[in-house]
């Protein structure tokens, strides 16, 4: 009596196979070359396999394995790159990163930031503002390129660590150019998550690594 036997070994075996994203390849290689020498043994001598056909179901199982290995090598190269980045992000601790922002740092009497400009303008300002919002001093920059400026203004008077802030406004003729403000930050600790490499920085608690606009 001959058994019946699927044409199709590689079907077979995944039908048969309760968990298929935990199988280990060399098992499932295993399986379905004993699946497919049974399907030989059991062919019909008047209509056997075709090269064409055996040589598919090779690949599909080679594909299989191919992506199985794949991912084992994605997963720990990505363990790998996690654990740089920590090292990386330890020895910022102590040192000041440049972060989108509007909080100016007064330090040996003056305060540094810095602004992206989206645009060149003809006309631009720099108001620092005291905590809550009052005009201390403005800043002629006159005309500006596109892209990123610095400035320094000499806080004269005020004791370091006092909050301050600043605001932007440039200008292109009657056009108004837009700004992206910067502020320096310290961070104190470094830390990991799901979503990679996290700074725990002095004023503005956790950042993730990849907001760092700049390592100072």
């Amino acid at each position: 009596m001959t058994t019946a036997v699927s044409s199709d070994p590689f079907s077979v075996l995944n039908s048969t196979s309760a968990t298929p994203q935990t199988q280990n390849a060399a098992g499932s290689a295993d399986r379905f070359l004993k699946l497919l020498v049974t399907q030989m043994q059991n062919q019909d001598p008047l209509n056997p396999m075709d090269n064409a056909q055996i040589t598919s179901q090779m690949a599909q199982i080679n594909t299989v394995n191919g992506v199985q290995q794949l991912n084992t090598t994605v997963q720990a190269l990505n363990t790998q790159f996690v654990q740089m980045q920590a090292l990386q992000g330890a020895s910022l601790v102590g040192h000041d990163v440049t972060l989108v922002g509007n909080r100016l740092q007064v330090a040996g009497g003056k305060a540094d930031a810095s602004f992206d400009l989206a645009g060149a303008a003809d006309n631009v300002k720099v108001e620092v503002l005291s905590a809550a919002g009052r005009v201390l001093d403005t800043v002629q920059m006159g005309a500006q390129t596109t892209g990123r400026h610095d400035f320094s203004w000499p806080a004269t008077g005020v004791a370091d660590g006092t909050e301050l802030h600043y605001r932007v406004t440039a200008t292109s003729g009657t056009q108004t150019v837009g700004s992206t403000l910067l502020m320096l930050d310290k961070v104190e600790a470094v830390s990991t998550s799901s979503s990679g490499l996290v700074l725990q920085t002095q004023n503005s608690g956790d950042v993730a690594y990849s907001d760092v606009k700049a390592f100072n």
